[in-house]
C-alpha cells in the first residue's frame, strides 16, 4: 500500500472534527504533508518498512507520554499501527510549522519545560527503562527495565560495545562498565528516574511561528535527566542559556563536583552509537572519553 493509500484509510479514522474522506498529499523535502481538501488542515505523516514496526511503535508511545505530560512541546500522534496488507508502520501527527532554530529566548523556554514538566515526570514503578523498545537513531536502546540507574546504563553502554567490532573499545568499554559507571552513577549519585527525549540534538529541536520551542522524533525512556543534555552539548546548535536556564530550574545532582564527569560519560553513549552507525569516525572520540574516565577513577583511586 502506498503513502497516500495508508493515509487515505488512516485519516477516515481521526477525530471527527480533523477526519476528511478525501485527501490531498504534497510533499515538502522529506516531510510528507497530508492535506485535508476540504479543511486545508495539514499532518505530518510516514510510512516505513516492516522492518521498522518497533521503532514506529517506541516513537508513538515516546509522544503519547510528551502529550500527556508536557502538551504542545512535541507533536501529538493522530494515528499509528500497521498496515495490514503490507506489514508497513506508519504514523500520523501534528505537522509542525518549522521556522527556526533556538535563540535564547526559545531557548530558555525548551529548558524551563524540560527540568519542569518532562523531567520532573518519574517513572510510575520507581524504575529506570522503558516500557516498549525505542531507537536512537536506527540503534535499539537496551531499555530493559532495572531497579538501578548504574545497572541501566551499563546495560546501554554494553549492548553498543558488543555491536561494535572494535578490540580496544571493547577491552577499555569493560573498564568503563565495571569500574567507571558504578563509581559515578552508583549509591553516591542522587539521581530519581525522570522521563527523558533520549536523543536531544539540535536537528530534533524547533522553533514555531510563534517563537515556542518544539521537540520530536524521540527515542525516550526513564533515566538521569543529566543524560538528556549529553547530546545538545555534542553537536552544538544550543545556546549557553539553555543549559544555565535548566541547572536554574534542575539543579546539578550531588555529588555536584563530578558534574563534569558524568557529562563526558553520558556523551559516551552518544559516540558508541555513531561508531555503530556511521563507521570508526567516531572510534577514536569515544576511547579519548574512556581514557580521561578511567584515569580519573584511578586517580579516585577505585
Amino acid at each position: 500500500m502506498s503513502l497516500p493509500s495508508v493515509l487515505s484509510a488512516v485519516l477516515l479514522h481521526l477525530p471527527a472534527e480533523s477526519s476528511e474522506s478525501s485527501t490531498s498529499t504534497s510533499f515538502s523535502g522529506h516531510l510528507p504533508k497530508v492535506t485535508s481538501s476540504s479543511t486545508g488542515k495539514t499532518y505530518y505523516a510516514k510510512l516505513g518498512s516492516p522492518r521498522e514496526a518497533e521503532q514506529y511503535a517506541g516513537e508513538a508511545a515516546s509522544l503519547n507520554v510528551f502529550a500527556s505530560i508536557s502538551p504542545g512541546l512535541a507533536p501529538n500522534v493522530l494515528a499509528h499501527g500497521i498496515d495490514p496488507a503490507s506489514g508497513k508502520p506508519y504514523m500520523v501527527s501534528d505537522y509542525l510549522d518549522l521556522r527556526g532554530r533556538l535563540d535564547d529566548s526559545a531557548a530558555k523556554e525548551l529548558a524551563k519545560r524540560l527540568a519542569l514538566e518532562v523531567h520532573a515526570h518519574g517513572s510510575e514503578n520507581g524504575m529506570y527503562g522503558f516500557n516498549v523498545a525505542t531507537f536512537c537513531g536506527a540503534t535499539r536502546f537496551e531499555n530493559t527495565w532495572r531497579e538501578r540507574w548504574d545497572e541501566c546504563f551499563s546495560g546501554m553502554i554494553r549492548s553498543l560495545l558488543e555491536r561494535i567490532n572494535d578490540t580496544e573499545l571493547s577491552s577499555m568499554g569493560e573498564k568503563v562498565v565495571t569500574r567507571v559507571i558504578p563509581y559515578l552513577l552508583g549509591d553516591r549519585l542522587q539521581v530519581q528516574p525522570s522521563f527523558l527525549h533520549g536523543d536531544l540534538w539540535s536537528g530534533n529541536v524547533g522553533v514555531l511561528p510563534n517563537g515556542s520551542a518544539v521537540i520530536y522524533d524521540p527515542s525516550s525512556y526513564f533515566g538521569h535527566n543529566e543524560a538528556d543534555l549529553a547530546i545538545a552539548r555534542i553537536f552544538g546548535g544550543f545556546p549557553s542559556t539553555f543549559f544555565s536556564t535548566y541547572h536554574s530550574y534542575r539543579p546539578k545532582s550531588e555529588p555536584v563536583e563530578e558534574y563534569d564527569q558524568r557529562v563526558e560519560l553520558y556523551e559516551l553513549f552518544h559516540y558508541l552509537n555513531h561508531t555503530l552507525l556511521f563507521g570508526s569516525g567516531y572510534a577514536g572520540q569515544s576511547k579519548a572519553i574512556m581514557r580521561r574516565l578511567i584515569k580519573f577513577v584511578d586517580e579516585a583511586g577505585v
